[in-house]
């Protein structure tokens, strides 16, 4: 019996260890439009950055998996359910590259969208009766909701990454507009707290657009100030694989392929 046991229990360890071995990573990408636009197609003239990504990985030894739907800010991923589905997949050595800020600004309680979160990284909360869900919510601010999903992937053996959100094609004296004096502060400062790795994608991309013709620029945009076509979204996805070559200690960069 004792050497059956025995039998049993190294029969056990070597499953576990071969499963272990034989898990092939999964790169999760949440986030807004500017992530994913409407179906991924890019048939409506739009294209988020994390449907081209996948290019630049090398898909044999890491899957990746675009999230991102428009319309979402940190919050209402969450309280969708978004999330949670996410949640229960992840295991250990998977990572989570989340990118959010461009729908957090509006209102709270509206009866259009009802999404916006409490502006800045503290402990703020407001109770609130949320018209589309028909229920009360407690309502939290941007940074809450981004240590909530690096805390939460932290627990599952994931590595998550925040990015600062792409900017608007928005332009004053041939600068153009940043957002440094919040969601992208906000997001690097929640990075900080929570000792994520952080991409600064915001300054990255604008400082790669002033560089360039502004009627180039421009074409990226063919809808709106916000959201690029597929020609940008290939822009912003090399730039995330750039920020991503510059981690340091971060193994991500060992699955890109090198182009």
């Amino acid at each position: 019996m004792k050497y059956f046991r025995l039998s049993i229990f190294l029969l056990t360890v070597t499953l576990v260890s071969f499963s272990l071995i034989d898990h092939k990573p999964v790169l999760y990408i949440i986030g807004d439009s500017t992530v994913k636009n409407g179906d991924g197609s890019g048939r409506n003239g739009q294209c988020g950055w994390g449907t081209v990504i996948d290019t630049y990985f090398d898909t044999t030894k890491i899957s990746v998996q675009n999230h991102a739907i428009g319309g979402r800010s940190s919050r209402t991923f969450i309280t969708e359910g978004r999330w949670d589905k996410i949640v229960t997949t992840l295991k250990k050595g998977d990572y989570v590259i989340m990118q959010f800020g461009h729908n957090d600004g509006g209102a709270l309680d509206d009866t259009a969208r009802a999404r916006g979160t409490i502006k800045g990284i503290g402990e703020d909360s407001l109770e609130i009766y949320n018209p589309i869900r028909k229920q009360k919510e407690m309502v939290h601010t941007y940074g809450w909701y981004m240590r909530k999903y690096v805390n939460e992937a932290r627990t599952k053996g994931a590595v998550a990454v925040i990015c600062s959100p792409i900017p608007r094609n928005d332009w004053k004296n041939g600068k153009l507009v940043r957002a440094n004096e919040t969601y992208t502060k906000w997001a690097k400062e929640t990075a900080g707290q929570t000792n994520a790795y952080f991409i600064d994608l915001h300054n990255m991309i604008c400082d790669k657009y002033e560089k360039m013709d502004t009627v180039k620029v421009n074409s990226f945009f063919p809808a709106d100030h916000t959201h690029t076509n597929r020609e940008g979204a290939i822009l912003n996805a090399k730039l995330v694989v750039t920020g991503i070559q510059q981690l340091r200690s971060c193994d991500l960069k060992k699955y890109l392929s090198g182009q």
